[in-house]
């Protein structure tokens, strides 16, 4: 019985339509993504076998660096704005231009006494990595850093507050961070640490 060869017919597809969805999902991306200073301290965090995960939006950030000093952070531009309208009532003396105000508004991390702040925002927030700041005090006298946290939650009060120290910062410095919260009536915050592999009897 004779072979029958059955004709092959090459298989065309038209890419037209996924591209013009790859190019629309790119633009998407593009647009709505908010891009983030770098912060102006490294902090190298302990680890622990917590996997908790820290949410990405409405965040307030308390970060203690190596040398003890405390910084602070909340995410959202819009936030960042109401909450330096809030410090500017708090603190008369505080006085503002307009590029500093977006400095601000658009950085990070800040970690400087009130008093230093408008010095401070004279740079972009790219070249805050190079400036030494003194660290947001936390006397029983001037606790700036309180003022900061409670500002903060009138300026987003959905914001969750994260503690992010450095491993070699001294256990007095985190305490004294740990009491601000507590004497505002925030009892309830995470810590923010590495993750290490859980031990095998757990």
């Amino acid at each position: 019985m004779p072979k029958v060869n059955i004709k092959r017919k090459s298989t065309v597809l038209d890419m037209t339509a996924m591209v013009d969805v790859s190019f629309l999902l790119l633009t998407f991306f593009i647009m709505t993504t908010q891009f983030r200073s770098p912060e102006p301290i490294v902090v190298d965090t302990p680890s622990s076998i917590s996997d908790t995960k820290v949410p990405e939006m409405d965040i307030m950030t308390i970060s203690v660096d190596k040398e003890d000093k405390i910084y602070f952070s909340i995410d959202n531009p819009k936030h960042r704005e109401t909450l330096l309208d809030n410090m500017r009532s708090k603190y008369p003396q505080l006085q503002l231009n307009a590029n500093q105000k977006k400095h601000f508004v658009y950085g990070s991390s800040v970690g400087s006494p009130i008093s230093q702040l408008p010095s401070l925002l004279d740079h972009a927030p790219a070249e805050h990595s190079n400036i030494k700041q003194e660290g947001i005090p936390t006397d029983s006298t001037d606790n700036q850093l309180g003022n900061w946290i409670v500002q903060g939650r009138f300026a987003n009060p959905n914001v969750r507050i994260t503690i992010k120290a450095d491993a070699s910062a001294k256990y007095p410095t985190i305490k004294k961070v740990i009491k601000t919260l507590t004497e505002r009536n925030i009892n309830k915050f995470n810590l923010i640490t590495d993750l290490e592999e859980k031990p095998k009897n757990l």
